[in-house]
């Protein structure tokens, strides 16, 4: 199943992913479907409910109807909102590609370097990043995102699986400028990770049965159009089962809660008036506009 939020007069609503990009409100077609992320994918027969949904479209006064309301739409018709209807921690990885460690000449580490990302920093596909005065410097980090389904402690090889709602991108953004400063002065520099709008997610979020290997992918960030960063999942120095072992095994994962596995080499500055697109496999392409505040 591939899943979107769409904002709305309402509120934000779960939208269900149609072929060649499109989506649906998925509560304008199916009355009773669930309008929370989690309760939906808990319906043991939610792959009925999404029948339901395309069978409904067949008709075509209802298309048109959608359509016209903008609940039938592209999903590059206007932006959406994160792909979640809620959210919860946001854990991040540093240093979990090797050419990544290198490029930034640190040694590939022995154990999961962890970060915690403010969930203020989360944004939807097509928003626009807004960079403040204060910094002036702003990088891109293209990431494949594990999005939490079930309350979870002590997983592992065996019971990881069993944790995840599913997969999204993130563009793990960061104030550079900022950060090195804080680095150089050995200070933490979660801040700088933690800007309004700094981790874009999205546009789908996509069920396991959907991404049945997420050590198979390939990641690319492109910047108007020029490749910046390309890479694949398979080159993560700690996979997606190690991560979720590890992490649980300290902190209570919770649904809602997102973990961004890391980027390739490659990162660098975004300018004003910048797109970034992080593309991964079958999760689709991220979008965001980037504007410096005066």
């Amino acid at each position: 199943m591939r899943l979107a939020v769409l904002p709305t007069a309402d509120g934000p609503r779960l939208a269900l992913g149609l072929p060649d990009d499109w989506l649906v409100r998925l509560d304008r077609v199916v009355p009773d479907a669930p309008t929370d992320t989690f309760a939906l994918l808990d319906l043991p027969d939610r792959d009925k409910l999404a029948g339901r949904a395309r069978e409904a479209l067949e008709r075509p006064a209802l298309r048109e109807a959608l359509r016209a309301a903008g609940e039938l739409r592209h999903v590059d018709d206007g932006p959406l909102a994160v792909p979640l209807t809620r959210t919860g921690k946001v854990i991040c990885l540093a240093l979990n590609y090797q050419a990544h460690a290198q490029e930034g000449g640190f040694t590939p580490p022995e154990r999961p370097v962890i970060f915690l990302k403010g969930p203020n920093s989360l944004c939807g596909h097509g928003q626009e990043v807004v960079v403040p005065p204060v910094s002036r410097r702003i990088d891109h980090e293209g990431e494949l995102a594990v999005v939490v389904g079930r309350r979870s402690r002590g997983l592992t090889a065996e019971s990881w699986r069993g944790a995840v709602a599913g997969y999204t991108i993130m563009n793990d953004l960061t104030a550079r400028d900022l950060q090195l400063a804080d680095i150089a002065q050995q200070h933490p520099w979660d801040f700088t990770k933690s800007f309004d709008s700094y981790g874009p997610t999205g546009p789908f979020l996509l069920t396991p049965d959907e991404v049945p290997d997420p050590q198979s992918l390939e990641v690319s960030v492109r910047v108007d159009g020029e490749v910046r960063q390309h890479g694949s999942t398979s080159a993560m120095i700690f996979g997606v089962a190690d991560l979720l072992c590890y992490i649980s095994a300290v902190m209570t994962l919770e649904p809602g809660d997102v973990i961004a596995t890391g980027t390739p080499d490659g990162i660098g500055p975004l300018r004003d008036g910048a797109t970034a697109e992080v593309t991964i496999g079958p999760l689709g392409t991220l979008r965001n506009r980037i504007r410096f505040e005066t």
